[in-house]
C-alpha cells in the first residue's frame, strides 16, 4: 500500500500516500479503541532488506526474561553499528509516512522518535509472550504525548498455532475483542492511550529456527498538559498471563 522507491541503495517513501475517508472512518471507529490492520502494507523488496540484515541476537539492546516480558528482545537502530535497517526505519519515520498517518488517524502534528525509546526491531523467541497492557504515554526525554502505534510484521509462512497473536481488549479488561495473526507484511496502527491494552500473551510455539519478529514505530504529539501522561507501562493480568506465571513457579519447584 505504501509505495517505496529505490534509487542508488537508497529507499524513500514515493510521494504523497493518499487515504481514503473510508479507511479513515473505519480506524477512527474500530473497537475496542481506534486501529486498523493493513496487508501487504510495503513493498516486498523493502521489507525483505530488513529481514536480510536482522540484526544477531548477541546485537540486542535489551532482552527481557521477566513475567510480563518474557523471551523479548529488543534492537535500537543507533546501537546497530551501520546496520542498514538504520535507513529503512528512518525511510518509515519520515514525513510521507507523517502525512499517511495523520490522515488515517485524524491526528496532527505526528512528530517521529529519533531515540527509538521502547522502539525500533522486536524480536520474541519461541516459548516467550508479552503480556496485555497498555503503552507509557510519555516520552520522558523529549516531553511528547505518544498517541500511535505502528507495528509490521515480518514473519514468513508464519500459521495460526505458532502463536504470537497480537490481542486487543476492551478499557475494562473484560473482553479480547481482536486477535491478530502476525503474518508477513501485515500492519497494525492503533491509537496509544492509558487504556489501548494490548500484547500476546499466548507463548509463541513455532518450529525450530524461527521466531516473531516485527518493526515497532511509535509517533507522537506536542502535549499541554504531561501531567496527565505517564512515563510507565501498565501491564494487566490475564488468565493466559497468570497460567503462565503458575507454570514457571511449578517448574522451578521441581527443579
Amino acid at each position: 500500500m505504501i509505495t517505496v522507491k529505490e534509487i542508488n541503495g537508497f529507499c524513500y517513501i514515493d510521494g504523497k500516500q493518499d487515504v481514503s475517508s473510508d479507511l479513515s472512518q473505519a480506524y477512527q471507529t474500530a473497537e475496542p479503541f481506534p486501529h486498523i490492520v493493513i496487508d501487504n502494507f510495503l513493498p516486498e523488496f523493502f521489507l525483505d532488506q530488513i529481514i536480510t540484515h536482522f540484526p544477531l541476537p548477541e546485537e540486542a539492546t535489551v532482552s527481557h526474561k521477566s513475567d510480563t516480558q518474557y523471551l523479548k528482545k529488543g534492537y535500537r537502530p543507533q546501537q546497530l553499528n551501520g546496520n542498514p535497517c538504520v535507513h529503512y526505519l528512518a525511510t518509515l519515520n519520515s514525513v510521507p509516512m507523517l502525512d499517511f498517518l495523520q490522515q488515517l488517524t485524524g491526528i496532527t502534528g505526528l512528530i517521529p522518535d529519533p531515540y527509538y525509546e521502547g522502539g525500533g526491531l522486536h524480536e520474541t523467541d519461541n516459548g516467550g509472550m508479552l503480556q496485555i497492557h497498555a503503552d507509557f504515554t510519555l516520552h520522558k526525554k523529549l516531553q511528547v504525548a505518544r498517541r500511535i502505534n505502528m507495528i509490521i510484521f515480518l514473519n514468513k509462512d508464519w500459521k495460526y498455532e505458532y502463536g504470537g497473536a497480537l490481542e486487543l481488549w476492551d478499557s475494562q479488561m473484560k473482553t479480547k475483542q481482536q486477535e491478530i495473526v502476525p503474518i508477513y507484511n501485515r500492519c497494525v496502527i492503533f491509537n496509544t492511550s492509558a487504556d489501548s491494552f494490548h500484547g500476546h500473551p499466548v507463548p509463541v510455539n513455532c518450529q525450530p529456527g524461527l521466531s516473531r519478529r516485527s518493526v515497532a514505530l511509535y509517533f507522537y504529539t506536542a502535549s499541554v498538559n504531561n501531567s496527565a501522561l505517564s512515563s510507565a507501562t501498565s501491564w494487566q493480568q490475564t488468565e493466559q498471563s497468570f497460567s503462565a506465571k503458575l507454570i514457571k513457579k511449578l517448574k522451578k519447584i521441581i527443579r
